[in-house]
Formats: C-alpha cells, sequence, structure tokens
C-alpha cells in the first residue's frame, strides 16, 4: 500500500484530521509532519491570551501519524475495504515542551508489538528544531464496523 493510499484510508474529516504528510511508512514503523494552522479553532480558547496546543491535540496527531497510519499499512487494503479500522486503546505520553500556532511537528512511530488485533508503539513528537515536544507508547486494537 502506498503512502498516498494510506493517507486516503484515514478515517477523519478536515477539521480533525491531524497529518500534512506521510514521509515513510513500513512494517517497524512509520514518520510524518503536521503544520497547526493558526486559525485552529482550538486556539481561540487554549488559553485565551497565550495560545498553545492541547495535549489532546499533540496525543491524537501522534496517534493519526505513528498508529493509525501504520495500522492501515500493516492490515492492508483488503481488511480495510471490508469496514475494519483502527480505535486508540490507551497512551502514556510525557509533554516537555508546548506547540505554538504555525508550528510544524514531525512525528516518528516505532512498532513494539502487532498481535491479537492490537498495535503498540513507542511514539516520539519533535520540533522543527529537532527538540522532543512529547514521546511515549500508544496503543490502539483493530475494530470492525458495529453496522455491518
Amino acid at each position: 500500500m502506498t503512502k498516498a493510499e494510506i493517507l486516503s484510508k484515514l478515517p477523519y474529516g478536515k477539521d480533525f484530521l491531524f497529518v500534512g504528510e506521510l514521509l515513510y511508512v513500513d512494517e517497524d514503523g512509520a514518520k510524518g509532519t503536521y503544520t497547526f494552522d493558526k486559525e485552529l479553532s482550538f486556539y481561540k480558547s487554549h488559553f485565551k491570551d497565550f495560545p498553545i496546543t492541547p495535549a489532546v491535540i499533540l496525543t491524537e496527531t501522534m496517534a493519526q501519524i505513528g498508529v493509525v497510519c501504520l495500522g492501515i499499512f500493516l492490515v492492508g487494503e483488503t481488511l480495510m475495504e471490508k469496514g475494519f479500522g483502527l480505535a486508540m486503546t490507551s497512551s502514556e505520553i510525557d509533554f516537555l515542551r508546548p506547540v505554538y500556532p504555525g508550528e510544524q511537528v514531525f512525528v516518528t512511530s516505532e512498532k513494539i508489538y502487532f498481535r491479537f488485533n492490537k498495535l503498540s508503539c513507542k511514539v516520539v513528537m519533535k520540533n522543527s528544531a529537532g527538540e522532543t515536544v512529547c514521546k511515549g507508547i500508544i496503543s490502539g486494537m483493530l475494530t470492525t464496523n458495529a453496522n455491518d
């Protein structure tokens, strides 16, 4: 499956898609980027006089690039067409630096394991200066569309 095909399978709409570019993906991990647009709605309120990217959004960005893109690659197009997806089951993240509006981040994941329909990855987010913003372990479970 190509990077473009993986991106086309992401189950997120425009307002909740935090994958700008998928730089690589293989059986052991993934790497991608995202730039936080200054006009994203949460910056108006988090925090109102000093906007920073919420930790939950940083976690979601790490999960989308580092776990979901890798998961799509690992399960392949056939399972994706049958309604399979990947849902986050757990995360343990250390937040080390803030991410401001307009910043680009780089997310790299390293597969820990993929067995019994569960994918667990070590994920690191760095800023454009190469400083670690946050890091941790994110896991997801292979799911099926309940409507089928």
